[in-house]
């Protein structure tokens, strides 16, 4: 059992370090496959090509998945280790105002993961949580993973699926069966991102709190404005305009060089005092 670190609220990397603290509390108490903490530095990675922040296509995306969450006739929200202990309050939150249906569903089912997550939901508030032992009982075609494994009364059934923190294949199968796929992914080039109906390229900790207040918004809008927005919605041309931003955001950085303040003002005063000593 590792021992959490005390965080300095003064640290410049306070909030990423506390979500690596919980993150490693999670997988010690096996809600988090050791797989996950790799997944999450993954993750963090593109957060900083992304500048950690909530872009423009980002905030597009999370106006379609809400309007798609909200004109679903089965909307389903799929939740693995990595979103139940990032994001579990934000989870049950966004379920009861779209009246989603929570379900649990991993790569790794080891033994006690799943009712780890289901009591990690319920201490967030959730009222049932679908998918976890014997009740995963239908399978999905063309998946060898444990992925595949999913409840009848939840994702089999749904017509929409929010799935953060997502693997390709289980995406690419609920897509083939017909389903709006909705993903949370930093890697806009990952097959989730490119597989998924609407894919929200940003971090979950920002989106999913960004996606419960635009559910909220949208919800005394008339079927017709809500359809016109999913309508407006390319997901293919969004995914274009995040690529384009990290392209932007990176060919900036190179012609500074240096980006952080202190450190450029570090550089210009070791270059004037050089300059007088010459």
């Amino acid at each position: 059992m590792n021992k959490k670190q005390h965080v300095s609220p003064k640290h410049p990397r306070a909030a990423s370090i506390e979500t690596r603290e919980k993150i490693i509390a999670h997988h010690d108490s096996s809600v988090l496959a050791t797989a996950g903490l790799i997944a999450h530095g993954r993750g963090e990675a593109f957060d900083y090509l992304i500048g950690e922040k909530t872009g423009a296509p980002a905030f597009r995306a999370v106006k379609a998945a809400a309007t798609s969450l909200l004109l679903a006739k089965h909307p389903v929200i799929s939740v693995n280790g990595n979103a139940a202990a990032l994001v579990a309050e934000d989870l049950v939150s966004l379920s009861e105002v779209t009246g989603a249906k929570l379900e649990v569903n991993l790569y790794y089912r080891y033994p006690g993961r799943e009712t780890a997550i289901r009591t990690v939901l319920e201490k967030a508030g959730a009222k049932e949580v679908l998918g976890i032992g014997e009740a995963a009982s239908a399978k999905l075609p063309e998946i060898g993973s444990e992925r595949r494994r999913v409840d009848p009364r939840g994702i089999l059934k749904a017509d929409v699926v929010l799935v953060p923190l997502e693997d390709g294949d289980r995406t690419e199968a609920l897509r083939k069966m017909g389903k709006t796929v909705i993903a949370i992914d930093l890697n806009p080039l990952s097959r989730t991102a490119q597989w998924s109906s609407i894919t929200i390229v940003d971090n979950i900790i920002r989106a999913l709190p960004h996606l419960v207040a635009e559910v909220r918004r949208q919800k005394d809008m008339s079927r017709r404005e809500l359809e016109e927005i999913l309508h407006s919605f390319d997901n293919r041309q969004n995914l274009g305009s995040e690529i384009k931003l990290i392209n932007k955001r990176l060919s900036d950085l190179a012609e500074k060089g240096v980006y952080i303040p202190e450190v450029v003002e570090l550089y210009e005063h070791l270059e004037e005092d050089a300059s007088k000593s010459n």
